[in-house]
């Protein structure tokens, strides 16, 4: 029994750690990025920006496969970009359904001879096809199957300009988020990467490109996610921005030096995590090489995605996420606590290595300690209930927080059924859904090797748009 005290007193003491940690840490990166969201809106409202002709050409690439459901109003979605200089190349990473089928006809492409020159090693293509009737060309290249990696390969060897953008075929970009995503690049040189918002799109109307009616999504499980992700980017990436210390850019929506991307390998088609593992590499390649960089995350440039609505899908997407994470720490680990790699080794690795990848074995742990001190009557239950209750509350006021912050800065309005679903579904998520992520997260590396390519098919759902 005394062996079992010592043990407890021992995990209570590192529990205790560990929370004040994550809560000093959420506390402060809702704080910096709700801050930098109201600087934002004022310096809008004052025009205090920098108005100018200058465009940086951009290549849009959208990898897909088997996305005949959404892949027509992702492209319309571009073309309505208030954006000059710039290029869609949709990959079609060979698919089995009528994705190609789709393009083809619906903006009248025609087939082309056009040799593409693979300075990344990739799949080679079959077909390519082309239109030029629109305000901006589009290209479809069809090609063999290789992933999602292998297909981004593609789509930079065929990119004309010198920085591109990856997006997901299932999203759609703001009619004004590729004038802001290149606005880090216009003011630094040195910038070769920039991280977009990405929202969830479920439950949103966009009207050329613009959000014309803003709603909670009708299912629970979208609507949880909504404050997840508003939480996820509004903290710690607007933080990890200020000390450069960015070490994800969501693979929804991002935008590349290419000359940069193409020195450091580009993609890497072994790795599921393919979107954070380019941006370890970027910091890795640069930090080895001496080279000036900066990688930047513009928190006005917004990408809306579609959240999975059954919780079978959100389990594959958080296995496949989770997975990737674990192979750009453990093929970077050299960055860890490595001083030529500055704050980055010291604060960006070390948080998603503890607070992101090892955090669900914790938590389960803790749940485990939990029963073993009931079981053994050593626990104050009082006590227990009153700190759980302190963190369902602390969190959901920070999830809220950031929400509101979000919502109140890009001018959407919320009507009052949407306000308290937010406020009700806030405690759920950090208290149901949070524990059960926790676990399909623990269990992802279980068969990692032989299912680690696995992705597992989503059911896609048509975008609202128009």
């Amino acid at each position: 029994m005394d062996a079992i005290k010592f043990f407890l007193n021992c995990v209570g003491v590192f529990f205790l750690l560990y929370m004040i940690g994550y809560a000093s840490f959420l506390f402060l990166s809702v704080a910096v990025g709700s801050s930098a969201l109201y600087q934002l809106k004022r310096r809008n409202l004052l025009k205090n920006e920098l108005l100018q002709e200058y465009y940086v050409p951009v290549s849009i690439l959208v990898p897909a496969y088997n996305e005949e459901i959404t892949i027509v109003s992702t492209v319309r979605s571009l073309l309505n970009l208030e954006y000059k200089l710039y290029e869609i190349i949709i990959v079609d990473d060979g698919s089995t359904d009528t994705t190609a089928r789709a393009l083809i006809d619906a903006f009248q492409m025609r087939q082309i001879a056009r040799p593409i020159h693979r300075v990344i090693p990739c799949h080679p293509d079959q077909a390519i096809f082309e239109t030029q009737d629109y305000k901006v060309p589009i290209t479809l290249i069809c090609k063999e199957n290789g992933g999602k990696a292998d297909a981004l390969n593609m789509g930079i060897n065929a990119a004309r300009y010198p920085y591109f953008v990856c997006m997901d075929a299932d999203s759609v970009l703001q009619y004004d988020s590729l004038e802001k995503v290149v606005r880090p690049v216009i003011e630094d040189g040195n910038v070769v990467a920039v991280g977009g918002a990405v929202r969830p799109c479920n439950g949103v109307e966009i009207q050329n490109g613009r959000v014309v009616s803003y709603h909670m999504p009708s299912k629970l499980l979208p609507c949880m996610q909504v404050l997840e992700y508003d939480r996820s980017f509004l903290a710690a990436r607007i933080l990890f921005d200020r000390f450069n210390g960015s070490i994800i850019i969501s693979g929804a929506f991002g935008l590349f030096k290419k000359s940069t991307v193409i020195d450091a390998g580009g993609y890497d088609p072994s790795t599921m995590g393919e979107d954070m593992e380019l941006v370890v590499k970027l910091h890795v390649f640069c930090r080895e090489h001496g080279i000036p960089y900066r990688i930047r995350y513009a928190t006005d440039a917004i990408c809306w995605t579609q959240a999975p609505e059954t919780l079978s899908d959100l389990r594959k997407q958080r296995r496949r996420w989770h997975i990737g994470l674990f192979d750009s720490l453990m093929r970077h680990r050299q960055i860890l606590a490595n001083p030529k790699y500055g704050l980055v080794g010291f604060v960006s690795y070390l948080y998603f290595l503890i607070y992101e990848l090892f955090s669900p074995y914790i938590e389960l742990f803790g749940l485990a300690t939990v029963i073993l001190a009931f079981a053994v009557d050593l626990i104050n239950v009082p006590f227990m209930v009153l700190f759980f209750l302190i963190y369902v509350i602390y969190s959901a006021i920070l999830s809220l927080t950031a929400f509101f912050a979000r919502v109140h800065t890009v001018d959407l309005k919320l009507g009052l059924t949407d306000i308290l679903k937010a406020v009700g579904l806030c405690a759920l998520e950090v208290s149901c859904l949070r524990f059960i992520l926790a676990w399909v997260r623990a269990t992802a590396l279980l068969g990692y090797k032989s299912k680690r390519n696995a992705w597992g098919k989503i059911q896609r759902k048509k975008i609202n748009f128009e």
